[in-house]
């Protein structure tokens, strides 16, 4: 019996256009949903509790702030949408704030790209298990 009946819906945060659209068209391609794109930190956290996704791929450096922002404001109201932080500022404090801050997965852009896919679908069945039916 499988629990998936819809496509994983996915919400991109990341302050550049080329990465947005390569990284929409990657999940596009594996049969994700992408249901909004932001550059700055307020329109990240607007668009994601208005679209609620199952996961958003969070860039740590947004145009005017930072996905730490963003990671702690919808985690407050929204503690079942899961985070994959996808990011060239990809360090060790950096990893370790974010996923102490409950983010599912941190993924370095410049080497883990074609891991990105696995990660949001991996992060997106735990969330899921989290929510009630």
């Amino acid at each position: 019996m499988s629990y998936r009946t819809a496509p994983v819906k996915v919400f991109i945060a990341d302050d550049s256009t080329l990465i947005r659209d390569r990284v929409a068209a990657m999940l596009g391609a594996s049969g994700m949903t992408i249901v909004g794109q932001a550059e700055k930190p307020q329109g990240s956290i607007d668009g994601i509790l208005a679209a609620h996704p199952d996961v958003v791929v969070l860039d740590v450096q947004l145009e005017g702030g930072s996905g730490l922002q963003v990671l702690r404001a919808v985690r407050q109201v929204a503690p079942d949408i899961a985070f994959v932080v996808f990011s060239n500022n990809s360090g060790t404090s950096y990893r370790k704030c974010y996923l102490g801050e409950g983010a599912e997965d941190f993924l370095d852009k410049s080497t883990e790209f074609s891991q990105l896919a696995h990660a949001v679908l991996k992060a997106s069945q735990h969330a899921r298990a989290l929510t009630p039916q």
